[in-house]
């Protein structure tokens, strides 16, 4: 089968969320997943599973494909944070889990109190093993870092507080 894990798949359901797209199909090692922000939508999982099936598929193959269910977490949400004057939060561009070095052991790609660059790379988020560089987009200092190593994040979460410069 795949290593695609349960994470992989809110993962990804929450990009596609926070997305403009009206439906996603995904095909992954024999895995597939159908998203509609349609709830009358039901039709793509039915001509997928057609598709899958080839020509002698009944009119009932989409029945075999369950649709995922959202346990309740239990968790309460993190807090807004207040973010001090004078500093600027760079946010998660998207949900996955937060990496400070470019591969395990490597040293981080920014300090506390380092000066960036607005081209500076500053972390990496993973998503189903695809990794997004997340660049600074502001000159300053590193005044704050509030993820952790391999932590998963929010899209829109604050990763980073930056004082600018100048």
């Amino acid at each position: 089968m795949t290593d695609v894990t349960p994470q992989d798949i809110e993962a990804l359901v929450g990009i596609f969320d926070s997305s403009g797209w009206d439906e996603l199909r995904v095909v992954i090692d024999g895995l597939e997943l159908y998203l509609s922000k349609n709830p009358d939508d039901r039709g793509g999982l039915h001509a997928a599973a057609a598709r899958a099936a080839g020509p002698a598929a009944s009119g009932d193959a989409g029945s075999r494909v369950r649709e995922p269910v959202r346990e309740p977490t239990g968790e309460a949400p993190a807090p807004a944070l207040d973010i001090p004057a004078g500093l600027v939060a760079i946010r998660a561009p998207n949900l996955g889990t937060f990496y400070r070095s470019p591969k395990p052991g490597a040293p981080p790609y920014v300090a506390l109190g380092e000066a960036i660059l607005a081209e500076t790379e500053i972390c990496l988020i993973e998503v189903m093993k695809l990794f997004t560089p997340v660049r600074a987009g502001i000159a300053g200092r590193v005044r704050r870092i509030l993820a952790e190593d391999s932590q998963l994040v929010e899209f829109d979460q604050p990763l980073f507080l930056i004082e600018p410069a100048g």
